[in-house]
């Protein structure tokens, strides 16, 4: 029999409608398990699911385990990295390391899962150390084989081939032989865009004294590259500016990838995508021009030349307040940029970026994640 916890809801179908009272409505968790430690080991924690609803994460099947179960850290990286390749309807993987992912890629024409994992874990091989490892298609064993020849904590996907399982659990593995392999749900059941169902998604975040923070799930209003716009912007000054350079199609689903995995990153946020492919997170920083300089700092350091920056595409969290983000960016190499306009210098914003042969798209909506 499993233990349920009643707890004050957070649970609507409408977006904005706030209960007075939070004990106006109720909803049942089960315990699914104690967790091996919360944040840290002298953490306690314990992971419920809701109460009689199928749940991607919380009906998860453990298909190996590790020396210990799993704790909150793991959970949270587990749930992030899903939160990026739920968008993709090609084959897709995110490394995800301390809650932001270290790296991400999705299918180009003849890529197979193995290089597609190879893109995401050498986006940024030393952080990939130790990470959770997600998919949104079927793991096969040249996955498998590839992920064994380092150290990985986690594995997640929605199906795992036999073989794969096979050598994942290899007693004779050396480097990696306490690999958790989970089987996660159907991912089409995350909410993904603005207007989905989101009934028990709303997040709930605890404050220092016990106040709690209640809001809708963070969710894109960008489904496809039809939604992302050239930038335009009107001033006293310049008068009415429109972004002169255009992407090319293939920076174009650069540009809808970058969107995607930055809506998983920690504000300020920026992430650099190359041929489906990030090539360096910048994330965490207080100042924006900031999170590209550590990006582009990561790309030079730790990608090693395997690839070029340049020609690359650059999506950011915010807008540009001023135009030397956009200067730093280019300067780098890269050449198309998605961002939410907003700033009042988004025309001065969009004249530098036709200046340096910048491609500036504007995205409907600001993506900050405060996780």
């Amino acid at each position: 029999m499993s233990e349920t916890l009643n707890r004050n809801t957070y649970l609507s179908k409408n977006t904005g409608d706030f209960p007075a009272k939070a004990q106006i409505l109720e909803v049942d968790f089960e315990k699914v398990d104690d967790l091996r430690y919360g944040t840290n080991p002298h953490q306690t924690a314990a992971l419920y699911k809701p109460a009689g609803r199928n749940a991607v994460i919380g009906d998860m099947a453990v298909l190996k385990t590790g020396k210990s179960g799993l704790s909150q850290t793991n959970l949270e990286d587990i749930s992030y990295s899903l939160n990026i390749v739920k968008f993709f309807d090609v084959p897709a993987c995110a490394c995800m390391k301390h809650v932001n992912p270290s790296g991400a890629a999705c299918a180009c024409p003849g890529d197979t899962l193995k290089d597609i994992y190879i893109k995401a874990r050498d986006c940024d091989a030393r952080a990939a150390f130790g990470s959770v490892i997600a998919f949104n298609a079927k793991v096969d064993a040249d996955t498998a084989r590839e992920i064994m020849t380092s150290f990985v904590e986690c594995v997640v996907a929605p199906d795992f081939e036999p073989e794969a399982v096979a050598i994942f659990s290899d007693p004779e593995a050396k480097l990696n032989k306490h690999v958790r392999i989970l089987k996660c749900g159907d991912l089409s059941l995350l909410p993904k865009y603005v207007g989905d169902d989101v009934t028990g998604y709303r997040t709930l975040k605890m404050l220092a004294d016990g106040c709690v923070v209640i809001a809708d799930p963070l969710l894109t209003h960008v489904k496809s590259i039809n939604d992302i716009k050239p930038a335009v912007a009107d001033s006293k000054t310049l008068g009415h500016v429109e972004s002169t350079i255009r992407a090319t199609p293939e920076q174009l689903d650069d540009l809808l990838m970058a969107w995607y995995v930055n809506i998983s990153v920690r504000s300020n946020g920026v992430v650099i995508v190359k041929n489906g492919g990030t090539l360096s997170v910048g994330t965490g920083e207080q100042d924006r021009v900031g999170a590209i300089e550590q990006a582009v700092l990561k790309f030079k350091e730790k990608y090693g030349g395997k690839e070029s920056i340049k020609g690359s595409v650059m999506a950011s969290d915010g807008f540009f307040p001023f135009y030397d983000g956009v200067e730093v960016a280019a300067k780098a190499g890269v050449t198309a940029i998605i961002a939410p306009s907003g700033s009042i210098k988004d025309a001065d914003v969009i004249k530098r970026a036709n200046e340096l042969g910048v491609a500036l798209y504007h995205a409907p909506e600001r993506v900050f994640s405060h996780h």
